[in-house]
Order: C-alpha cells, then sequence, then structure tokens
C-alpha cells in the first residue's frame, strides 16, 4: 500500500471514530476545542473559559449550554458538563506514542464539520508554562497543524486513540499537548466529579529577577537577587499582609527566591494552617512579612 493510501485510510478512519466527540467552546468562531471523555463530559483548557457556564457546539452544528464541573487552572485543565446525546467518549491510548510516529489533530472549525491535519510526533518530555506561570512538565510537542482557537483539542494516532490535548503554540509549526497518560486520567476523573485541585496563593504579579535587578540599578539601588512585585490582587492575601507593589521578594520561608518556581515550590509545601514568611527588600530596606492564608484558606492563582 503506498504511503498516501495509509494516510487516506487513516485520516478517514479517525474522522469517523471521533466526528462526534469534538467539540468548539465558546461563542461564533469559539475560544477553543474539547473532546468528550465519557457520557456528559467534555474536556478543554481551563483557559478557553469564562466563568462556570461556556457554550458546547458539536461537529452536527448542534448547541448546548455546559457548565463547568471542574477546573485545574495552574494544569490548564477543566471538565465541562453538557449533554452528549450519544456521542461515542474518546478512548485514551495506553502508552505514549513514540517520537516519530505519525498522530492527527483535530478541531471543530466554525461553521460546524471537522477538520483533520496530520504531523508527527517531534519530542516528549517538552516543558512549558501554563496560563498563569506554574510549569507543566511532560509535554508532547508535534507537527499537526492548528488554527487559532484549537487549544483544548484532541490529538490522536492512526487508531483514533488520544494521545494528548492540545494546549500551546511553540511557533514554526510546532505544538504541544498534554499527554493522555494515567495521570491525566486520574486528573480529569477528579475534575468530573467536581474536585478541583486549590493552592495557596500570594496575590501577587511579579517579574523575574533579571528584570527586577535591571530597574533597581536603574533607579540606583543596590543590586539584590529577588522577584519584583509588579501589581497585586485586591484583598489578596499578600496586599493584607502589606505587601506593597515595587517590594522586592527575596526569600520565602526562610528559603532565597531565584526564580518563581522558588516561590511556587515554598507554596506548595504548605501545611493547612502555616503563614508564610516573606523575606521583602523595600527600596533599601529589609522587612520580614508574615502572610496569613486564614480568611480566604486557598485559592486558584499562582502566586
Amino acid at each position: 500500500m503506498a504511503p498516501v493510501d495509509s494516510i487516506e485510510e487513516a485520516v478517514q478512519r479517525v474522522s469517523s471514530t471521533l466526528a462526534g466527540s469534538v467539540v468548539r467552546i465558546g461563542r461564533g468562531p469559539g475560544r477553543g476545542g474539547g473532546v468528550v471523555v465519557a457520557e456528559g463530559a467534555v474536556l478543554t483548557n481551563a483557559h478557553n473559559l469564562r466563568g462556570s457556564q461556556t457554550t458546547v457546539t458539536f461537529t452536527d452544528g448542534r448547541v448546548e449550554q455546559g457548565r463547568v464541573a471542574g477546573a485545574d487552572v495552574d494544569g490548564d485543565l477543566a471538565v465541562v458538563l453538557v449533554p452528549t446525546a450519544g456521542a461515542t467518549p474518546a478512548e485514551w491510548r495506553s502508552e505514549a506514542p513514540p517520537v516519530g510516529s505519525a498522530l492527527f489533530a483535530l478541531t471543530a472549525p466554525a461553521g460546524g464539520g471537522l477538520r483533520v491535519t496530520v504531523g508527527r510526533v517531534s519530542a516528549a518530555g517538552r516543558a512549558f508554562r501554563g496560563p498563569r506561570g506554574h510549569l507543566i512538565t511532560g509535554g508532547l510537542e508535534h507537527t499537526a497543524p492548528l488554527p487559532h482557537g484549537s487549544s483544548g483539542s484532541p490529538v490522536v494516532d492512526s487508531a483514533g486513540m488520544l494521545v494528548g490535548v492540545s494546549t500551546h503554540r511553540l511557533g514554526e509549526g510546532f505544538y504541544l499537548a498534554v499527554p493522555a497518560e494515567a495521570d491525566l486520567r486520574t486528573r480529569v476523573g477528579a475534575l468530573a466529579r467536581g474536585e478541583s485541585p486549590r493552592r495557596r496563593y500570594l496575590g501577587v504579579a511579579l517579574l523575574p529577577a533579571p528584570a527586577a535587578r535591571r530597574l533597581r540599578a536603574a533607579v540606583g539601588l543596590p543590586e539584590r537577587d529577588g522577584l519584583l512585585v509588579r501589581a497585586l490582587e485586591d484583598d489578596g492575601p499578600a496586599a493584607r499582609a502589606g505587601v506593597r507593589a515595587g517590594d522586592l521578594l527575596v526569600s520565602a520561608g526562610g528559603q532565597a527566591l531565584a526564580s518563581h518556581d522558588d516561590l511556587l515550590r515554598v507554596l506548595a509545601g504548605l501545611a493547612d494552617g502555616d503563614d508564610l514568611g516573606l523575606g521583602v527588600v523595600r527600596g533599601a530596606d529589609q522587612l520580614e512579612i508574615l502572610v496569613s492564608f486564614a480568611e480566604t484558606g486557598e485559592g486558584q492563582a499562582t502566586a
């Protein structure tokens, strides 16, 4: 059989298998895509959602109103509960596809129907940032072309088995997907049950250490490693504790802060009821600020 015949057969196979399972999230052209993973449940990227409800459009043109069951903002995943009207849920592949293997990206374009593109696995184990800065590891890199507004759509192998959820454009023809491994299935099941992961957060927007050093030098302040507070969430834990825009966070929980990931690791290690001590440089003065999470408990933001 000629290679082109094999590709044509594979495209026809995945199209017929998943035609009813691929959806568009949002109105009009849509904010992103999704895939039916269980009866009444659609998996998508969390960054595609605005609030607790969303419009879900199927490839046959049917439009339903969906409700967000659970969302992992930092992992950029969410499950939407919506009538799927007998759409066959995508089946999960049991192992990751090797580098070089063919795969197919599917999307539900505006106007109805199904778009299928062909590519290959170009790399595995890639790391990338989620929408709020958390590092997501284990990404599957592929070359199946995707238009803007396709994040959350499924990537499948030649048998139509789900191998990943597209989430990130690298540019120059490369794309990243969250791999459909056992850990993802566990997380999706929890989200479908309404079990959204909740993480402590400070409620700050930060500039990285190199930018902080340049800004301090520009105004004649001594050079220090740390993360510069660019803005604060109103009534967030950091704002309530007295952190101000322009403060330099140099330590958290006694650990020096050289990167955003250092702060995230400290926050992730806090136990219930723990406060967090921050080392802060304000101008040339060194301060110690104690942040309490008691009033808001836990939250979804990253820092």
